[in-house]
């Protein structure tokens, strides 16, 4: 047990059971800081924050802290490319390589927009070497993703593209984007402003580093073997042996795999559509709230929306991800609920990040969720902080609407 947090914020009549369970992430699951928002049928009903964001300072989690999500930011990346779809620049069921044609090397001429965005395509890992430096260049990114084989037949198993998806998703937009902008350029320009929110892939040197969560989190193999009751066994394998498919997908450039280097600015600079989003916490909320309402901010459309709410046709062998080695189902950018990953209602769909973070859409409910932390653990999925959290956020108010 640990004392009471200083918590802030607001809750609308209906929701405070949210309030409840934020409070008791502190007082019983370890909680260092953290903040939870939801939007229900277009309105703000959950702003919350408390603990600290820089406990080696003791400074307090305040109302404009930025949190860094990880892979909650492939939810947020996909958005964007979304929003291209909306506007006729792509077809999701055609190959990538019509609009970028260098994707068809090593036997990928056939591969679809589709079959990338669901983890279809066997592009999970890149395995030219990469490191920072060029990490910054999107076309040296783009070569070397476009150089890929794949690592299975494309359509026949799916594996978590943990890394890749959000440079695949990037080329894609700067392809058909007649700006020829990168995924965070576009956000920029094209999402935020329009959400009125501030969230950032790649963040500028203009924001204040201060404001920023730091990431409690080391050695993240190491934890692994700590946490063993946490994680499938498969995946803590995987992703300990040299060579393996999960290996693979998670250690090119190795710096990523390491939370606590996403605190340095040389990190968060660097746009990784898949992992390093840095914002308020109830600007994603805002984000996937807007799509759980029909988009009427972003301009979507039934065409598109209908599109991201539903999940991939399962791959030919079955629905075993040969990346996190358990039973998942796939949407266009998103993961959609399944008997190991529980959320919201059958239309839902989100992303979560590693060390916690959570966000997701719900048509059915109308209803936008958002939930980041500074305190790593070790869940592949559905950590219990989230769990107790968007628990709470579905089960009444979005039956019935706040009481």
């Amino acid at each position: 047990m640990t004392s009471m947090p200083n918590v802030h914020g607001m809750v609308a009549p209906g929701f405070e059971p949210v309030r409840d369970a934020f409070i008791e992430n502190f007082t019983r699951r370890k909680e260092i800081g953290a903040a939870c928002a939801v939007y229900h049928r277009g309105e703000k009903v959950v702003d919350l924050w408390g603990g600290l964001r820089d406990p080696a300072r003791n400074l307090p989690w305040e109302e404009d802290t930025l949190v860094l999500v990880f892979s909650t930011t492939k939810g947020v990346s996909s958005i964007a490319v979304a929003h291209a779809h909306a506007r006729g620049r792509f077809d999701y069921d055609q190959p990538m390589a019509q609009y970028w044609p260098e994707f068809a090397e090593n036997g990928k001429a056939n591969i679809t927009i589709r079959q990338v965005l669901s983890h279809q395509a066997g592009l999970c890992a890149i395995d030219e070497p990469l490191d920072l430096e060029k990490l910054a260049d999107p076309d040296v990114v783009a070569a070397a993703a476009a150089k890929q084989a794949p690592a299975w037949t494309p359509g026949e198993h799916h594996g978590y593209h943990g890394l890749t998806l959000g440079w695949y998703e990037s080329e894609l937009l700067r392809r058909t984007d007649p700006k020829n902008r990168t995924i965070g350029r576009y956000f920029a320009d094209e999402i935020a402003p329009t959400l009125d929110i501030e969230f950032y892939i790649g963040l500028p040197d203009t924001v204040d580093p201060d404001r920023i969560a730091v990431i409690q989190g080391q050695n993240y193999a190491l934890g692994m073997l700590f946490n063993l009751h946490k994680l499938p066994l498969g995946f803590v394998w995987g992703f300990l042996t040299p060579g393996s498919i999960t290996a693979r997908a998670f250690g090119n450039p190795a710096v990523l795999g390491q939370p606590h280097r996403y605190n340095e600015a040389a990190m968060r600079a660097i746009e990784l559509p898949a992992a390093n989003g840095i914002g308020e916490v109830r600007g994603i909320a805002r984000a996937y709230g807007d799509l759980a309402i029909g988009g009427p901010s972003l301009e979507l459309g039934p065409h598109t929306l209908d599109a991201l709410e539903r999940a991939a046709r399962s791959p030919q062998k079955g629905t075993f991800d040969l990346v996190v080695r358990r039973e998942m189902s796939y949407g266009l950018g998103y993961c959609k609920p399944s008997p190991g990953f529980d959320f919201g209602s059958p239309r839902a769909y989100g992303t979560p990040g590693a060390g916690g973070s959570f966000a997701y859409a719900d048509p059915e409910l109308e209803l936008g969720f958002a939930y980041a932390m500074n305190r790593m653990d070790y869940y592949t999925l559905m950590d219990p902080r989230e769990v107790a959290l968007s628990e709470k956020a579905f089960e009444e108010p979005g039956a019935d609407g706040p009481a």
